[in-house]
């Protein structure tokens, strides 16, 4: 897969008539796509778990009242046992992907440590789950007309409120996606 092919630090705005039940409405962010499929994290799906749950499930103990009451996305169907974080690049971590200059993604644990003690990324959004494509089956969901996509900003990633994620992910492209019809086609 060349790099102009690859979808990494794309937004994917779900389409209307998606009927998929864990994405419909959704805003993904393709976290890594390369030869061997993709990896992504749902935005703007909040659970009713805060940070202070997921604290408590670790044995972190004393966290900072002002992270523990931030709520905890669900990040995708896959893997739904693991955690994920997307923060800004002021900080490393042990595992931790570059999305791009200004989004990464850590898998370990030493990111929840840091934000418990108020020492972590200044922006930040952590996720149950992740979204997953096997090689070449995002590239065939986008050819179905399931997706739209657009360059991520760390702006709609980390500042917009969850429920304007998908307005205004479509906007970013010039779309009102209330304007689009359920049904897809091709030209």
């Amino acid at each position: 897969m060349d790099s102009d092919s690859a979808l990494t630090n794309q937004l994917l705005i779900a389409m209307p008539g998606m009927t998929d039940p864990n994405f419909s409405s959704t805003v993904t962010l393709i976290c890594e796509h390369n030869e061997d499929g993709a990896l992504g994290i749902i935005i703007n799906r909040p659970l009713t778990l805060k940070l202070s749950g997921l604290f408590d499930q670790l044995a972190v103990e004393d966290a900072d009242p002002n992270v523990a009451s931030n709520p905890v996305m669900s990040g995708g169907p896959v893997g739904t046992e693991r955690g994920f974080v997307l923060h800004g690049k002021e900080h490393s971590f042990e595992n931790t992907l570059t999305v791009s200059d200004d989004i990464q993604l850590t898998l370990s644990r030493d990111v929840i440590d840091a934000m418990a003690t108020g020492d972590g990324p200044e922006k930040s959004l952590v996720a149950i789950g992740y979204a997953g494509w096997e090689p070449g089956q995002l590239e065939e969901e986008m050819l179905a007309n399931s997706w739209l996509n657009v360059t991520a900003t760390s702006e709609l990633v980390f500042d917009t409120p969850f429920e304007e994620r998908w307005d205004s992910a479509a906007r970013l492209l010039g779309i009102d996606i209330a304007n689009i019809s359920p049904d897809a086609g091709h030209a």
